[in-house]
């Protein structure tokens, strides 16, 4: 099995229920209060880890409690946390979200997930061999992101992009890229498939949704159906997607039966709240796969 290393954003969640927003100065009873570990980054580490992968993450987070318990929850599904540093006088990433009729408003505090740096992701990559997975997404800066993207095909690593949230910053570094996983809304904004073959991407891999993915070559392309789940919360279900992926490649599977693997964890992801909780094991994920 090949290693897979992720960098990415660590983040501490703060959810709570709401019957509407408040006003200005109101205060209102809210219920549900939930203090979630997340961060795509993390939450993509997380997932390889749980689903039996040798993972490595890069990433920065506060020398705070918050940044204590991300590392700690990495650690219990045996992510090494080795290249996670921790910053003096800034906290560790947080996102505040109130939930109001099932929708979400978020606002985010990046907080140390902003201080990574080109030497983070060197010393990070002197263990990568070729043919090892090397998997990021844009909750970083662009610049350190695509700098990493060009060390790790340097290196001969099969280079895996989550463009989330979407910027088109990164479509300058996209020539790194091997395969790349957008959603509907990401792919548009970074101007289609067609594009993103033209800067050299070899594999675009579009989720649906409930529709189920996309897997699309510059030659052909085939829609695949996710399994039919009852729906409690989709946070984290791309992450899953996502790191499901990169374990299959990291099993040297064909792209094919990985996505299929993938898209299997980030549907039973989908029947329990919350984030890096709700990722399944790799033995629930072959139980149904069976």
């Amino acid at each position: 099995m090949k290693k897979i290393f992720v960098v990415g954003s660590l983040n501490t969640d703060l959810v709570i229920n709401a019957p509407y927003m408040p006003l200005g100065g109101e205060t209102i009873r809210g219920d549900g209060f939930m203090t979630n570990c997340g961060g795509k980054g993390a939450n993509q580490a997380y997932a390889c880890g749980k689903l039996g992968g040798k993972v490595y993450m890069c990433g920065c987070v506060g020398k705070d409690d918050f940044g204590k318990m991300s590392k700690c929850n990495l650690e219990g599904v045996s992510v090494n946390t080795k290249y996670i540093r921790e910053i003096e006088k800034t906290p560790t990433g947080v996102a505040v979200i109130v939930v109001t009729e099932g929708e979400n408003r978020i606002i985010i505090d990046s907080g140390a997930n902003g201080l990574l740096t080109k030497n983070d992701i060197d010393l990070f990559l002197e263990g990568a061999n070729e043919g090892d997975i090397y998997l990021t997404q844009l909750e970083n800066p662009i610049d350190i992101i695509g700098y990493g993207l060009s060390r790790a095909k340097e290196k001969g690593m099969i280079v895996v992009l989550n463009p989330a949230p979407a910027s088109l910053d990164i479509v300058k570094y996209l020539e790194s890229v091997d395969i790349i996983t957008p959603n509907e809304t990401e792919l548009e904004l970074l101007g289609g498939k067609n594009v993103l073959f033209d800067k050299g991407i070899k594999t675009v891999i579009t989720t649906l949704g409930g529709s189920g993915y996309e897997i699309a070559t510059k030659d052909n392309s085939s829609i695949y159906p996710c399994i039919k789940v009852d729906v409690l919360d989709t946070t984290a279900a791309g992450d899953t997607a996502t790191a499901g992926l990169c374990i299959g490649l990291s099993k040297g599977w064909e792209l094919e039966r990985a996505m299929r693997f993938g898209s299997v964890a980030a549907s039973l992801a989908c029947t329990k709240r919350g984030a890096q909780q709700s990722v399944p094991s790799l033995e629930q994920v072959l139980e149904y796969l069976k």
